[in-house]
């Protein structure tokens, strides 16, 4: 469970990002967004069992899906290197790590719909915006991807920086619910994947 927010008087302001970022965790609002997501991942996740915990990373003995966000994330900022300073003898190349950014959407998003069942109301808001997010980020290289295949490189790669921006602001809350909020609980990948889903 996230514990109460601790403020340390040394006269400094709090960053713009992270007023922001406890704005979505007070919101309301996205309440009916985070119930959305929820479903989904009631319906798309094992309610126990070895699958279960595997997905919360049990063999790692820490969370699974801050692993894998690093397979999507690598793909994607490989390929931006090439479209900006690789030239169109890289063009396939690029269209291929675009692609396979793509593929590592579907487990990566997996494991982090798992621990969406482990964390508190709070850290659900941020959530459920931080999946909406990563939701259009994955259309947008989509987008991209069948734009390169049909020979607009040049509009597929505006489409891709602009997918690459929003995954920024995306992982910025993905780090916040990991470092700020400590969601989800250290303890959730060693568990034994019997217990329930908060609600």
């Amino acid at each position: 469970m996230t514990g109460p927010r601790t403020a340390v008087d040394d006269g400094t302001e709090t960053p713009v990002l992270l007023r922001l970022a406890r704005r979505l965790e007070d919101s309301t609002a996205l309440d009916d967004l985070s119930s959305a997501v929820r479903g989904v991942a009631l319906a798309l996740v094992p309610s126990h069992g070895r699958l279960r915990e595997e997905l919360h990373g049990r063999s790692l003995g820490h969370a699974l899906h801050a692993t894998l966000t690093d397979v999507p994330v690598g793909l994607w900022t490989s390929a931006a290197v090439l479209d900006l300073v690789g030239g169109e003898r890289s063009a396939p190349a690029a269209q291929r790590l675009v692609g396979l950014g793509l593929l590592s959407v579907a487990p990566t998003a997996l494991t982090g719909l798992a621990d969406y069942l482990d964390v508190d109301r709070r850290a659900r808001r941020v959530g459920a915006v931080h999946a909406a997010l990563n939701s259009g980020v994955s259309v947008l290289y989509g987008a991209s991807w069948l734009l390169r295949r049909g020979g607009r490189r040049r509009s597929g790669i505006a489409v891709s920086l602009a997918a690459y921006g929003l995954a920024g602001a995306s992982a910025f809350l993905g780090g916040h619910l990991a470092q700020a909020l400590r969601e989800p609980p250290a303890e959730t990948a060693l568990s034994d994947g019997d217990a329930p889903d908060l609600p």
